[in-house]
């Protein structure tokens, strides 16, 4: 039996950075290249957008039902973002993780904080950094034709959120987005392996001596 084969328990792997750090592109390419990794769906009161799909892109709730689902205790974590709610099923997750199947999160510090809160052994939390100040600057300045105020907005935003980066277990700097992914690729192979994941280890061994 090969170590792949042995039964294990999935990790929830978090993801943050400040807009402009390259976080999405990295989250994009992992689930690319890993297929026992799943993109954590949210549930919110935001109107559906033409293309999405209920249960694929999000979970499109009322209101009156996410509040229930709030006071119910359902969500992992959960905020509020430009006026609409926005939280991850506690149910869903669960499910995977006792499958085996990782969940990737792409959350805010407060978000992660949450989890950490709710089921610290399962969090694996990883901050992308910016290569420099000049580069985040130059990143937020390309990414819409915004006028200066809104991107120095942004930018405080942005420095606030790395203000928090002491609070994760790992820290990449994306210089190179090849390199930032194999870092990520290389953490969450390590963490697959640690011995309180691997559940079938146990059993393993035994029939071994």
């Amino acid at each position: 039996m090969s170590n792949e084969n042995i039964q294990r328990r999935g990790l929830m792997l978090v993801l943050s950075s400040p807009s402009g750090a390259g976080k999405t592109t990295l989250s994009r390419q992992l689930l690319e290249t890993d297929k026992n990794i799943s993109l954590s769906v949210s549930a919110t009161t935001r109107p559906m957008r033409p293309g999405e799909v209920h249960g694929k892109d999000y979970w499109f709730l009322s209101a009156e039902e996410f509040d229930k689902w709030r006071e119910q205790d359902r969500f992992l974590e959960y905020a509020v973002v430009f006026g609409n709610r926005y939280g991850t099923p506690q149910e869903l997750v669960a499910g995977a993780l006792s499958a085996g199947q990782d969940v990737l999160f792409d959350i805010d510090w407060q978000g992660t904080k949450q989890l950490k809160e709710k089921m610290p052994e399962d969090v694996v939390s990883v901050f992308i950094l910016p290569p420099s100040h000049e580069e985040l600057e130059r990143r937020l300045h390309n990414r819409a034709q915004d006028s200066e105020d809104v991107v120095k907005a942004r930018m405080a935003k942005a420095v606030d959120e790395m203000s928090h980066w002491d609070e994760y277990e790992y820290v990449i700097v994306n210089t190179d987005v090849g390199k930032a992914l194999k870092d990520i690729q290389a953490i969450l192979n390590a963490e697959r392996l640690k011995r309180d994941r691997q559940t079938g280890i146990s059993e393993f061994v035994r029939k071994l001596i």
